[in-house]
């Protein structure tokens, strides 16, 4: 099946073989694309079926029935290149169901698996279909709870798949073990590039899992961007990931936020920053930077730093005095062109700062997420919708991001 009109056609003749609760919906799916397809023709298809689209009629969450049927559809079809199934009920069965669609079919690119209820026996299978898979590159799981023995699998998978690009392991209960072995992995795999590894259950104080992904930095050369959220990091783990990240040429997205980094720790990662690491992307919201901390990193970025294109800093407790010396380094700096800085404490200087940066053309409305507006003369800054992390258990349904990114 290369087309739309022969996939809705193998449906039909499905559905009358077995029974799918939610056939109706995902069939006006299918037909809605063979319309769009008339008017313009495409060769492939990302079938999106959120269980979150609330305000589309006839629309449940699917179940494993649905994932059934669908797979008959799914074998040997290379019209269909990206399955959403975010936020639906899929369980083992059907995480079982969409490993077998991974083994048959050579067209699948992108699986969106985020909020469903697959557990530690789907992840092994799933794990287990991406070994035999040269050709799936993104796989998102947030939100299952896979746990220990689901990470410990899509370990072993890292060492023999050489096609997976992009792995989401999010909120899925993920242990100090299977945290470990992921980082072992890392140090010889060269496939991966995007990596989401956020709260996993970690019951240390010695952070041995940031010093093992910060050694793993040392030495991986393909890595672009990696995302440690709400790992209890304190400055002793920053620093170590400082110290690696010297030697990492590769790694372009770091995401330490939700941790608690104070100025002590963005002293040593600001040291690094002085150096020009490749890193364009760092994300340190929700610390405790304070404005010591701004100052350092306000140092590096008026002096040394001329890589880091995106900085956010929200919710760290940095008052005026900080948020002023970013806007003031800002003035030197010329290559960053978006800065985070909502949840801080936004006095009128700090205000004013940021304002005379737009004023000057510095920074654009896009590249903030606040606005700065004038009452009584007195300047104040409200917040934008455009701050990382921002919909991370909400995504859009509708509109034109949807067929370009699983997210």
């Amino acid at each position: 099946m290369s087309s739309i009109s022969e996939t809705v056609k193998k449906y039909d003749e499905t559905l009358s073989a077995m029974k799918s609760p939610q056939a109706t919906y995902i069939k006006e799916v299918l037909l809605r694309d063979k319309q769009l397809s008339e008017i313009d023709p495409h060769e492939s298809m990302h079938l999106s079926l959120p269980g979150n689209a609330h305000l589309k009629e006839n629309q449940q969450k699917l179940v494993d029935a649905d994932i059934e049927a669908l797979a008959v559809v799914l074998k040997g079809n290379t019209y269909i290149t990206s399955l959403d199934l975010r936020y639906n009920r899929l369980t083992d069965s059907g995480a079982k169901v969409i490993a077998q669609i991974i083994k048959e079919t050579q067209s699948l690119v992108h699986i969106n698996l985020n909020g469903n209820d697959i557990e530690a026996e789907g992840a092994k299978a799933l794990a287990d279909a991406l070994q035999e898979n040269d050709t799936v590159k993104e796989l998102r799981l947030r939100s299952n709870k896979i746990g220990n023995a689901g990470g410990m699998a899509f370990a072993q998978m890292l060492q023999v798949n050489t096609a997976l690009q992009r792995l989401d392991l999010s909120d899925t209960d993920l242990s100090t073990e299977s945290i470990i072995a992921l980082s072992t992995v890392l140090r010889s795999n060269r496939t991966l590039k995007f990596l989401e590894i956020n709260r996993p259950l970690l019951f240390t104080h010695q952070e041995e899992p940031t010093v093992h992904f910060a050694k793993m930095l040392k030495v991986n050369t393909t890595l672009e961007g990696l995302s440690m959220m709400k790992y209890d990091m304190r400055d002793f783990g920053v620093g170590q990931i400082a110290e690696n990240i010297l030697a990492n040429m590769s790694l372009t997205h770091l995401d330490l936020s939700c941790n608690r980094i104070t100025r002590d720790g963005m002293e040593l990662l600001a040291r690094v920053l002085r150096n020009n690491t490749a890193i364009s992307h760092l994300d340190l919201s929700n610390n405790r930077l304070e404005c010591s901390g701004a100052k350092f990193l306000a140092d590096a970025l008026a002096h040394s730093n001329t890589n880091l294109t995106c900085v956010s800093v929200r919710f760290n407790n940095i008052k005026g005095k900080g948020l002023c010396q970013l806007a003031d380094a800002l003035k030197y700096n010329t290559t960053l062109n978006k800065l985070y800085i909502w949840g801080n404490v936004m006095d009128e200087p700090a205000c004013i700062a940021i304002n005379q940066l737009l004023h000057a053309g510095r920074l654009h409305e896009g590249d903030l997420d606040v606005q700065p507006y004038v009452i009584d003369e007195v300047t104040y800054l409200c917040e934008l919708n455009n701050a990382p992390h921002r919909f991370d258990y909400w995504k859009p349904v509708y509109g034109d991001d949807i067929p370009d990114a699983m997210v």
